[in-house]
């Protein structure tokens, strides 16, 4: 099913669950009495409501920032291992090939392997990866340049700082799949801070019914969208908002 479609599908059904509390406690409840309770009732709302909305609106710019950090990290390993390779370009062989089949050896681990066990648990099988990198570290290292060859040991040094930003970027990736997103404790909060903020909007009262159903299925609509955005960007490999290897495969394209 569509992400669009779930989420049109949880949106929808919150608000007409909401309306038709609203139609039944309407029915049930005398309006004149809950009319009393608007001022007090009002206040707290905004209260207990203004302090909700900071919460999902600083849930929701973490996790945004969070995916937008996956995303950098993933550009940046897979420029990393295309810097490498440009740099071993001029090492002597059996450098030169090798580092080239490793890093695409290790890019090929990345997408089949890895980028799938991100995408659906978070947990990452990751020695074999880790083993590549290492090969590919030593590869480099006990490569002998010759002598007085200044742009050769310029060279090498920059396949080796590239190497190590490689091992930074992916370390970071690795993390954020790993992440457990939003903990149980906010999820708490937030759950029952919706609650609080819709029971307090049944507790106003009015003359007509159906502006009040109206009301409160908006509200109801507008914080089950919030809270199924959060949902969906707790992992940023997963979800509507998920980061694909693409990064990965275009450097696939480049060194085949």
């Amino acid at each position: 099913m569509s992400i669009y479609v779930t989420g049109l599908f949880w949106v929808l059904g919150a608000a007409v669950a909401a309306a038709l509390i609203a139609l039944l406690i309407h029915r049930i409840s005398s309006s004149s009495n809950r009319s009393s309770n608007n001022d007090v009732a009002g206040q707290v709302f905004t209260i207990v409501a203004g302090l909700h909305a900071v919460l999902l609106a600083f849930v929701l710019i973490s996790l945004f920032d969070a995916v937008s950090a996956a995303r950098s990290d993933s550009t940046n390993e897979a420029n990393n291992l295309v810097a490498v390779t440009w740099a071993a370009d001029s090492l002597p062989e059996p450098a030169h090939t090798k580092v080239s089949e490793l890093a695409s050896a290790y890019t090929t681990i990345v997408v089949n392997k890895e980028w799938p066990q991100m995408r659906d648990t978070g947990k990452v099988d990751a020695s074999e990866g880790w083993d590549k990198l290492n090969e590919l570290r030593d590869t480099i290292a006990n490569t002998q340049t010759a002598d007085n060859d200044d742009w050769q040991a310029s060279r090498k040094q920059t396949a080796t700082d590239q190497l190590w930003e490689a091992y930074q970027n992916r370390q970071a990736r690795l993390d954020a799949a790993a992440s457990n997103g939003v903990s149980t404790v906010v999820w708490f909060a937030l759950v029952l801070g919706s609650v609080m903020s819709m029971g307090l909007v049944y507790l106003h009262g009015g003359p007509r019914m159906i502006p009040l159903a109206l009301i409160s299925g908006t509200l109801a609509a507008a914080i089950t969208l919030l809270l199924f955005a959060i949902d969906q960007l707790q992992n940023p490999f997963s979800g509507g908002a998920a980061v694909g290897p693409d990064a990965f495969t275009a450097v696939l394209d480049r060194l085949s």
